[in-house]
C-alpha cells in the first residue's frame, strides 16, 4: 500500500513538473511569435494529457494499474489546477474543470494499464 501511494505521489510530482516545463516553453513562444490568445486553452489541455501521461509511464509500475492510473491522472489535474490559480491569482471552477478531471482520469488509467504491464527489461 505505502509502495503504491509513493508511486501515484511521484507520478503526481513528474506530470505537475511537465505540465509547468511545457508552460514556460510555450509562453516563451508565444512570446517570440506573437500567437493568438485562442490558441493557449487548446494547447495547454495537450500539455496536460501528455503531463499525465508521461508521469504515469515513468512511475507506475506493479499491478492495479488502472486503479492508480486514476487516482494519478485526477490527482495531477487537480494541483495542476490548484497551482495554475495560484500562479494567476484567478481559481474558479467550472464544467469544463470536471471535464478536464474526466480527461485526467481516463489518461491517467490507459497509462497506468500501460505502465504496469510494460517488461522492466525493455
Amino acid at each position: 500500500m505505502r509502495k503504491s501511494i509513493f508511486q501515484v505521489l511521484k507520478a503526481v510530482l513528474a506530470a505537475v513538473l511537465f505540465s509547468l516545463a511545457f508552460v514556460l516553453i510555450f509562453t516563451i513562444i508565444i512570446q517570440l511569435f506573437s500567437l493568438p490568445v485562442n490558441a493557449v486553452k487548446p494547447v495547454n489541455q495537450v500539455f496536460k494529457i501528455i503531463s499525465v501521461a508521461a508521469g504515469g509511464l515513468l512511475f507506475i509500475r506493479g499491478d492495479k494499474g488502472l486503479i492508480k492510473g486514476v487516482i494519478y491522472g485526477v490527482v495531477a489535474v487537480i494541483a495542476t489546477y490548484l497551482l495554475y490559480g495560484l500562479i494567476s491569482m484567478s481559481l474558479s471552477i467550472s464544467w469544463f474543470f470536471l471535464v478536464e478531471i474526466v480527461i485526467g482520469a481516463v489518461v491517467g488509467g490507459i497509462c497506468g494499464v500501460i505502465a504496469v504491464n510494460i517488461k522492466k527489461n525493455v
